[in-house]
This record gives structure tokens, sequence and C-alpha cells, in this order.
């Protein structure tokens, strides 16, 4: 079930802030400093994160991908969660190299998402590679037994 549940945990936190990018309301103007190709709706969200469309698309389909993942069952919730490892892994790095951290200039990689990106590939790194749904399931039935 840990898969499974941190999947959608993933699924709903990522829909959200991927629909939340879109908001006017949750966007604030970037400081600037950095050259963007993809520059609309660029700004930083709840004030921390830098975001732009692309971005708030990629949380979308990274939601949508969550999603699928979760109701297909456990191999694909850990097949989701050791991508997404990867994945943000690449991109905490990318964060950490003035040349990449604007992905060529389409989506921001920079500042707080850099530590967000590490926590994210941690966790799903965590649950997707070292827990084995097997050994909770029978711990959970050696003690109801």
């Amino acid at each position: 079930m840990w898969s499974r549940n941190t999947t959608l945990i993933f699924a709903v936190v990522f829909a959200a802030v991927g629909i939340l990018g879109f908001v006017p309301a949750f966007v604030t103007m970037p400081a600037g400093g950095h050259d963007m190709v993809m520059d609309g709706m660029h700004g930083l969200l709840f004030g921390l994160f830098p975001v732009n469309w692309l971005h708030n698309l990629v949380h979308l389909g990274f939601g949508l991908w969550a999603f699928f993942a979760y109701f297909s069952g456990i191999d694909s919730s850990r097949f989701f969660l050791k991508a997404t490892a990867v994945i943000y892994a690449v991109l905490t790095v990318m964060g950490l190299i003035p040349g990449l951290n604007t992905l060529f200039g389409l989506v921001p990689l920079y500042g707080h998402d850099i530590w967000l990106h590490a926590l994210i590939a941690i966790v799903a790194g965590g649950v997707g590679f070292f827990v084995d749904e097997r050994d909770t399931a029978r711990e959970a039935h050696s003690t109801r037994v």
C-alpha cells in the first residue's frame, strides 16, 4: 500500500500545484535575472517556487500520470515512483548548473525548486526502490494473527 498511497499523494499535489500555477493570485512576478524563452506566466508560485506555463503543464502531466499509476495497481505505482525519483534527481542537478537551470529557457529549475526537486526525488526513490510491498503485507498479516 505504501507505493499506491504515496503515488496518490503525488497525484493530488502535482495536479493541485499545476492548477494553482495558472491562478494569478498564487503567482507573483519574479525578481528577474534568468533568461526565459517561455516567459508566459513566469513568476513565483506562493512567492517561492519559479514556474511558467510550461512548468505548470509538466506538473499537471505528472499529476495525471500519478493518477493513472495509482488506479493501475502496485506495479504501475512503483514504476511511477522510480521514474519520478530519477527524473527529479536529474532536474535537481540541472537546477544547480547555471546553463541548465532554466532547461534551455523553457522551464525554470532554479531557486527553491532545487531543494523541492531533491525532496521529491528522495521520497519517490525511498518508497519506489526500498519499500517492499510483500514484506509490508507479511508484517501486517503477522501482527493481525
